[in-house]
């Protein structure tokens, strides 16, 4: 019978599996996730951008605190994503909608997170807002060899004019030891409904499974996240069909995909919610090489919804919603629209 002991480390929780009285091993977490900021803007109007639409620069006074205290909510959900089985914020986070660089470097410089020393990868999409995904790593887990911003290239089904929309970005690197590549998403949204966009999803799962087979020709065994803000559950076309990403681990063969969201989405939990309706857009899925049980190097251990209390909406009409930041054309001192997700992976220690 196996059992759960924990005990603190400087960077990280190692906890003890017991399977018998003489077999007690070590393993190290970490967690992965990604964080849609919902519209995560500055105050400055850029003529290159359409974000005079954002909801700060529609405000007619105080951008500047609205601003600061955006930062300061941004932070304090990153520094607490999965820091009750790790005891430490993300090693490496996913983000979407922000507006630049410069304003991760904001949350990444807040006192919440300032000592974690979180690097950041981000490229200009060619998004008409300019809303923009990135990634943040801690320094001392995370080491960046590459990357690289793959633009994705669709048009609208009536016009035929090209959509602008977000980039799919790549960072290959060592985590803690492991080479691991991490590719984060903002699949274009459902504008016009679920049926008229979808054509546009389908085409950013192609060019997602385009990078994944790429990074896979190289080495089948690579071990591969893709995370995002989708705008399709686990059970769209877009992640079954074009994806091919498994529910069930047993299912999962070499070069292919697990997605844990899947199982969350079956319990009725969601990320997400639109007109009384769950959604689970944010997901996290990673290849098989994760799935293995040898836990010489990185495995997979657990997935979740950081679904804590105060980012939850108490009263009103989106009671049980997530507190939004920006509602009704003003700041509600809230987080952000969706609920972020992670997984948590461990690694053993040998003495």
């Amino acid at each position: 019978m196996r059992t759960l002991k924990f005990c603190l480390s400087a960077l990280c929780l190692l906890f003890i599996i017991t399977v018998n009285a003489q077999d007690k091993r070590k393993f190290k977490i970490h967690t992965v996730a990604f964080y849609n900021l919902e519209n995560l803007f500055d105050t400055i109007n850029d003529p290159n951008k359409f974000d005079e639409a954002s909801p700060i620069m529609e405000m007619d006074f105080n951008r500047k605190g609205v601003y600061e205290k955006k930062v300061r909510n941004m932070a304090r959900v990153i520094s607490e994503i999965g820091a009750d089985i790790s005891n430490n914020s993300p090693a490496v986070i996913g983000v979407s909608e922000i507006e630049n660089r410069a304003v991760l470097e904001d949350v990444a410089n807040d006192p919440a997170l300032i000592g974690k020393d979180y690097g950041i990868v981000h490229f200009e999409s060619p998004d008409l807002r300019g809303i923009d995904v990135a990634l943040m790593y801690q320094k001392a887990l995370f080491v960046p060899l590459s990357k690289s911003s793959h633009e994705l290239i669709i048009y609208d089904d009536v016009s035929r004019k090209r959509v602008y929309t977000r980039d799919q970005l790549l960072v290959s690197g060592n985590l803690d030891g492991d080479l691991v590549h991490f590719i984060v998403n903002h699949w274009p949204s459902r504008s016009g409904g679920e049926a008229r966009s979808r054509s546009k999803r389908v085409a950013a799962a192609k060019l997602n499974k385009r990078l994944i087979d790429s990074l896979q020709a190289i080495d089948p065994y690579a071990k591969i996240f893709t995370m995002g803000d989708l705008n399709d559950d686990p059970t769209n076309a877009s992640v079954k069909d074009i994806l091919n990403a498994k529910s069930d681990r047993d299912e999962v063969v070499l070069k292919g995909i697990y997605n844990p969201m899947e199982n969350l989405a079956k319990k009725g939990i969601g990320s997400n919610a639109y007109r009384d309706s769950w959604s689970l857009f944010d997901q996290i899925m990673f290849t098989q090489p994760l799935l293995e049980k040898d836990y010489s190097s990185f495995r997979f251990y657990k997935a979740g919804i950081f679904n804590k209390n105060y980012l939850t909406n108490k009263k009103g009409r989106w009671k049980g919603y997530p507190l939004r930041s920006f509602a009704d054309g003003g700041f509600t001192n809230g987080f952000s629209d969706h609920f972020p997700v992670y997984v948590t992976l461990i690694k053993e220690v040998i003495e």
